[in-house]
Parts: C-alpha cells; sequence; structure tokens
C-alpha cells in the first residue's frame, strides 16, 4: 500500500496561542474533527513522548499515535504506530506495517493577519479523497471556532 504526503492550509484571524489551544483542547477538538468522523475523540495527553488513542465514538475502534514531537503554539508532530479494533491495539500485523509509522504535522506560523496553519500528513492512497475532503471542512470548522473567541 502506497502512502502519500499529503499538505493543508489555512489562515486564522487569531493568535497562534489560541488556535493552538482550541486545536487541541478536548472539547473544540471534537467539534472540528466532527468533519473526518462525527463523535470521534482522544485519549491522551498533548505531550512530547505521549500516547494518543484517537477514537470512534464506540471507543473501541480508532489510532494508536504518539507525540513524536510538540513546540507550544508552533510545532505537534504526531507518528500513528497502529490501530485500535475491538478495543485492541495493534502495531504488528501486516496490515498495519503497510502504513505505519505514519506522520501528522501541524504547523502554526505567525502572520499579519493572524496564524497560518499548515497539516502535513502522510494517508494510504487509498484514503487520500476522504482525507482531501475532511481537511478542507475541517480547517473551515476550526477556523470559525477560533475567530468566533
Amino acid at each position: 500500500m502506497a502512502v502519500k504526503r499529503l499538505q493543508f492550509t489555512t489562515e486564522i484571524d487569531a493568535p497562534a496561542e489560541v488556535v493552538f489551544k482550541i486545536m487541541l483542547a478536548p472539547e473544540s477538538y471534537k467539534e472540528w474533527t466532527s468533519a473526518f468522523m462525527e463523535g470521534s475523540y482522544y485519549e491522551g495527553k498533548w505531550e512530547q513522548g505521549e500516547k494518543v488513542r484517537f477514537l470512534a465514538p464506540s471507543g473501541q475502534d480508532g489510532m494508536l499515535s504518539e507525540i513524536a514531537e510538540l513546540r507550544p503554539n508552533e510545532f505537534v508532530s504526531i507518528r500513528h504506530i497502529g490501530a485500535i479494533q475491538n478495543g485492541k491495539e495493534d502495531t504488528t500485523s501486516p496490515a498495519v506495517r503497510e502504513w505505519a509509522p505514519a506522520y501528522e504535522n501541524y504547523t502554526f506560523i505567525t502572520i499579519p493577519t493572524g496564524t497560518r496553519v499548515v497539516i502535513d500528513q502522510d494517508v494510504p492512497e487509498s484514503y487520500e479523497h476522504h482525507m482531501t475532503d475532511s481537511w478542507r471542512v475541517g480547517l473551515e470548522k476550526l477556523k470559525e471556532i477560533c475567530e468566533r473567541g
């Protein structure tokens, strides 16, 4: 399975500190990521070296990840290392090894009008269209949440 790096960008009329906080806070995270899956959420800490479980509403399925790098208000690198299926973590199956590790990086750049958010994400080619559509909607929602204050 081929993995492709995709990039998405938006400009938000809010300081990087605000965008960073809203993007990662549990309640606002649920709101903007509903573009990917309604009701999805995460468990874990946004701290370098910490594991994070990105979960479907059931809590039984999702992605197992770790925070590879974190510079508050500037950069977050998420290393996706496995899948969660029926509540069990899988980091070694052939299906997972085809794409893992995969990275999802958030860069926050201060610009005169606020913040430019750049997302670089590794995705299996079969998910390219879904991720492209979802990021477009997700970043619109993030922008709206951040700008409404």
